[in-house]
C-alpha cells in the first residue's frame, strides 16, 4: 500500500493516538482531546479496487457482493478483506458505517456567503450523542485544524451582518435557529498562516462531533479537494 506520508501533528493537544480498536472506541474525550487516531500500517493493494471498479460515478457506495466479485491479485484481495474487516468492527459496534469509492463530492455551483460544503472546514453534528469514524484506504485524505487555528464563519463581523441581512429580521433566537437550520453555524474560517494535519492513509479516526452532552469541542476538518490528476478516495465513514 502506498501511504501518504504521515506523522501525528505535533503539538496539537486535541489528538491522542490509540493502539487498538477496543481503545480507540472505549476512550472518553476530555480536557482538549477531541480526536483519536489508530495509526496502522495496511496490507493490500487498494489502489487495483479503484482501477477495477472503473466508474464514473462521483461517488460509488461499495458492498460486500461487489467487492468480493472483483478479479483481484492477493494484493487486491488482502485489501478487500481489510475493508470488510473494519466495516464489520464499526457494525459490531453499532454503527452504520459505508464504504464509498469518492471521485468528487457535490459543490455549491455559486457559494453564498458561507461555503457549506464538505471541502469547507466543518463540524459535523447530530441530535443525538454520536462521534465520526473514518478511515481513506485510498487517495488524498481529510484535513483537520486545531480549534484554537479556526473561527466560526458566523463569527465574522462582516459575514454575520450579510447573513443577518438575508435573514430580514433582528438579531436574536430567531436568527440562531436561521443559522443552525442553514448549517452556517457548523463552518470555519482558518486563520492566516496557519496548515492543516492529514489524516493520513490507513488510520482510523474518532473525531468529536456538535452534539447534546459532548464534553469537547467538536473536531475541525474537511474532505480533501479532489483535484486533476489526484485519485479516488476509498473511503470508510459512520
Amino acid at each position: 500500500m502506498n501511504h501518504t506520508p504521515f506523522t501525528l501533528p505535533a503539538g496539537n493537544p486535541h489528538v491522542r493516538r490509540v493502539s487498538s480498536f477496543e481503545e480507540l472506541v472505549n476512550t472518553p474525550f476530555s480536557g482538549q482531546v477531541n480526536a483519536l487516531c489508530w495509526q496502522r500500517s495496511l496490507p493490500g493493494d487498494y489502489g487495483e479496487i479503484v482501477d477495477l471498479l472503473a466508474t464514473s460515478e462521483d461517488i460509488t457506495s461499495l458492498d460486500e457482493e461487489l467487492l468480493r466479485a472483483l478479479p483481484v491479485s492477493p494484493a487486491g484481495r488482502a485489501a478487500i478483506e481489510q475493508m470488510l474487516q473494519d466495516h464489520a468492527l464499526l457494525r459490531d459496534h453499532g454503527l452504520q458505517p459505508s464504504l464509498d469509492c469518492i471521485r468528487h463530492y457535490p459543490r455549491e455551483e455559486e457559494p453564498g456567503i458561507v461555503p457549506i460544503d464538505v471541502y469547507s472546514y466543518h463540524a459535523d453534528s447530530a441530535t443525538t450523542t454520536a462521534d465520526t469514524y473514518l478511515c481513506t484506504y485510498h487517495g488524498p485524505t481529510s484535513e483537520g485544524l486545531r480549534n484554537d487555528e479556526v473561527r466560526r464563519c458566523v463569527d465574522i463581523p462582516e459575514v454575520r451582518a450579510a447573513l443577518l441581512k438575508r435573514y430580514g429580521g433582528p438579531e436574536g433566537d430567531g436568527f440562531l435557529e436561521f443559522l443552525h437550520d442553514h448549517c452556517y453555524d457548523l463552518h470555519y474560517e482558518a486563520l492566516p498562516g496557519v496548515q492543516p494535519f492529514a489524516f493520513g492513509q490507513g488510520n482510523l479516526w474518532r473525531i468529536a462531533i456538535e452534539c447534546p452532552d459532548s464534553p469537547v469541542l467538536p473536531c475541525i476538518h474537511r474532505a480533501p479537494e479532489n483535484s486533476p490528476g489526484l485519485p479516488p478516495r476509498l473511503l470508510l465513514i459512520s
